[in-house]
């Protein structure tokens, strides 16, 4: 089976001016479940659009539409499965300020975790064999990334993933999640023309204005796993609506 990954972020990596950084998205377990998701998404936007003000040509993002809005299509995930890491910036190491290649990798990281502890919780309770995953398609909103910078965050999924990792501070090797993982692809997204992506800016922009009014606190909602840092905590919510749709 495929995993499908799509997810935008919100907020500026910037401690000075910023509080708070998320990476978010949704994940579709398999094809199937991905086309389901996406048209009905389309059918949400296509209600939308019956308004005067958003034409067929104007893109729903978060920036664009209502709070009301915005909260009307938050709700008609609730049966998708989302994820979130949420970055305290005052909390983190200051070094990873210093230059862009630092504050890159220290993003990289952040992504490629909450994906890692999003699946280990989901194995854990027997809601995913990780021996039929033979392939992940990770989405992301594009935005400037060197290329280089893009080969890298997929050698780093790749390796979490397929091959595990090694930390030489601690002479301690982690097993890779999916053991028979083929491959992983990366692809960097127009909004304008992937369904999901626009999905994604809308959870992303749900658990940045989360965690504004809660002091960096993502309040879960459903089927929303979350990860944040540096504390390294989870908040796992609606893992009980998988239990009944166990992908095994």
């Amino acid at each position: 089976m495929e995993l499908y990954i799509y997810s935008d972020e919100s907020g500026v990596f910037d401690y000075k001016h910023n509080n708070y950084f998320i990476f978010a998205g949704l994940i579709c377990f398999g094809k199937v479940e991905k086309n389901i998701i996406t048209r009905k998404y389309i059918h949400v936007e296509n209600t939308l659009r019956q308004k005067p003000q958003y034409s067929k040509g104007v893109e729903l993002k978060a920036a664009r539409i209502t709070n009301q809005e915005k909260s009307k299509i938050f709700r008609s995930l609730n049966q998708v499965f989302k994820f979130c890491v949420a970055i305290k910036q005052k909390e983190i190491e200051k070094k990873i300020f210093e230059n862009k290649k630092h504050k890159q990798r220290y993003l990289d990281y952040a992504y490629k975790i909450v994906l890692k502890k999003c699946f280990e919780q989901m194995i854990s309770k027997k809601l995913l064999n990780p021996n039929i995953i033979g392939k992940i398609i990770v989405n992301v909103d594009e935005h400037k990334t060197a290329t280089d910078g893009k080969y890298e965050l997929r050698e780093n999924l790749l390796n979490e993933f397929k091959y595990g990792t090694f930390n030489f501070a601690w002479d301690t090797f982690f097993q890779p999640i999916f053991a028979k993982l083929k491959d992983v692809e990366l692809n960097f997204c127009d909004s304008k023309t992937v369904t999901l992506i626009r999905a994604a800016d809308i959870i992303a922009n749900h658990c940045y204005h989360s965690a504004l009014s809660n002091k960096g606190d993502v309040i879960p909602k459903s089927n929303l796993f979350i990860y944040n840092l540096p504390s390294n905590s989870i908040t796992a919510y609606g893992f009980e609506y998988f239990e009944n749709k166990k992908f095994n």
